[in-house]
Parts: structure tokens; sequence; C-alpha cells
């Protein structure tokens, strides 16, 4: 995988990626933070060596090099899911070269369906831990020791500098920002009610499908990393109705101004 990462990078220099200091990943409905970077480079995913292909409809599927708030920032515009059929190896093969481009920190956003019910959608939750259920880890594989420590330790896989940075700009701009536990299931089937009351009762305050694979491989690169959750809709098992995509990608662009703020705040601090 080494040599993989190394082509990778080496043709995004080639193409006017420079050295980023930020890495960012977008999640669905989340691009229009876009509008305020200076772009410099981008590619398509399906021409960057070893990259996926984003088959999502609502994943555009672009990497973007620029500067945001006075930093170059690398962002993953759209990003790859399990239930498209990869691996979490290549869920999270993008991580690992934005870490050997030279970005030392990751923030990462998704969208999310809130669990606990004091949640509204149209808000967002900062993510403080989270718990995996999707069956494997991206660090399951042979030779994982060449690329960092295999037994990676996750008692705070949220950077805790970069956390409370966040909820200090949150209340300084009176932005409703949550804190709790995010949970991610492979998907792509939105869950049962039966499936919502069990991940109530195991702890968890928002679900998606996403983010937690590439938080766990920052942690093996030693990088630090924040999430935010934009909740689309509110999984109240006891009044669930069906899900429209259309409606969630509309709560998304609600929420997104909020995210944008929290996030150009804090990449203009760190």
């Amino acid at each position: 995988m080494m040599q993989q990462i190394e082509e990778a990078v080496n043709f995004l220099n080639s193409r006017g990626f420079g050295q980023p200091d930020i890495g960012i990943i977008l999640g669905t409905g989340l691009g229009k933070i876009l509008d305020s970077v200076e772009v410099e480079a981008e590619m398509s995913y399906n021409h960057i060596p070893y990259f996926p292909t984003a088959t999502v409809e609502f994943h555009t599927g672009k990497l973007i090099y620029g500067a945001l708030a006075g930093k170059k920032v690398v962002l993953m515009q759209g990003r790859f899911h399990v239930y498209e059929g990869y691996s979490l190896q290549d869920v999270t093969f993008p991580v690992r070269v934005m870490h050997n481009m030279g970005v030392s920190r990751l923030l990462v956003s998704n969208a999310s369906g809130a669990l606990n019910l004091n949640f509204r959608k149209g808000e967002i939750m900062l993510i403080d831990d989270h718990i995996n259920l999707q069956g494997s880890s991206p660090l399951a594989f042979k030779g994982v020791e060449k690329l960092g420590e295999r037994f990676v330790d996750m008692s705070r896989p949220y950077d805790t500098e970069m956390n409370n940075l966040i909820e200090s700009i949150a209340s300084e701009k009176n932005i409703t920002l949550h804190k709790g536990v995010y949970a991610a299931v492979v998907g792509p089937q939105l869950e049962t009610r039966a499936e919502y009351r069990y991940l109530k009762i195991i702890g968890a305050d928002a679900i998606g499908m996403s983010t937690i694979p590439e938080v766990i491989v920052a942690n093996h690169l030693g990088l630090p990393v924040s999430a935010i959750s934009v909740l689309t809709d509110e999984c109240d098992p006891d009044n669930l109705e069906p899900v429209n995509i259309q409606d969630i990608l509309a709560m998304a662009a609600k929420a997104e101004p909020d995210m944008i703020t929290i996030f150009t705040e804090l990449i203009e601090r760190l």
C-alpha cells in the first residue's frame, strides 16, 4: 500500500497539488464551503492512481487543493462508503494520501440521523465518541504494522484541543452545537424501528454510514481529527416516517452554514 500512496501523492504533486496543512472530508450535501476556498488545483477521483470512484449520485467525487482562512487545505468533495462495494482500506486510502501530502490535522463532516430526541434536524452535533457497527476495521489487513501501530489506542479518538475550540467558536457565534456519540452502520438501507431502539439503548446520539473508518485511520497515523454531524432527520422509532432523500439534502443545506462557520473559524485559529 505504501507504494500506491506514494504514486498517488507524486501524481497529485505533478498536477499542482502542494503541501496542505489541513484535510477536510465533506459529507452528503455539504459542499458549499468550497465557495470560500481559493482553488489552486482539482482532480476527479477516477484520475488519481488507486483512488476509488464515488458512485453516490449526490457525491461529486473530486479532490481539491487551495487556500481557506489563511491555510492550505485539501478537500474531499464526496467520500467513499462500504455500501458502494468498497473495502474499508479503499474507503480510507485518501486519508493516508492526504497525510502523506503533509496534512497535520483532519476535519470530517457527515449527514446523519438524530437518535437523541433532544436534537432536531437542521442542527449539528460535535462527535465526542463513536460506536463502530460496520463489522470490521480499516486496520484489519496483513502488513498494517508497516504503516503504523497495529493496536491503536482509541480512548480519545477525537482531538480534545480542536473539539474544545469548536465548542468555544459555537458559543461565540451563537450556534446550537450538540455533543454526542455517533454510530456507523454499513447501509445503504435505513434503519428499522427496532434498530433505532437498539442504537439508542447502546448509547448512540446519531447514526450514519461513514466517518468512523476515516477517524480510525487518522488515529493510526497520529493525525488529530475532529468531526461534525449535520443532523438531517429525526429517528424516533415511535413516530417514524419514511425518509425522503430530498428532505435529507434540504436539511443538510439548512445546517451547512453553521458547519462552515465553525470549520472556517477553526482553521483560522489553528
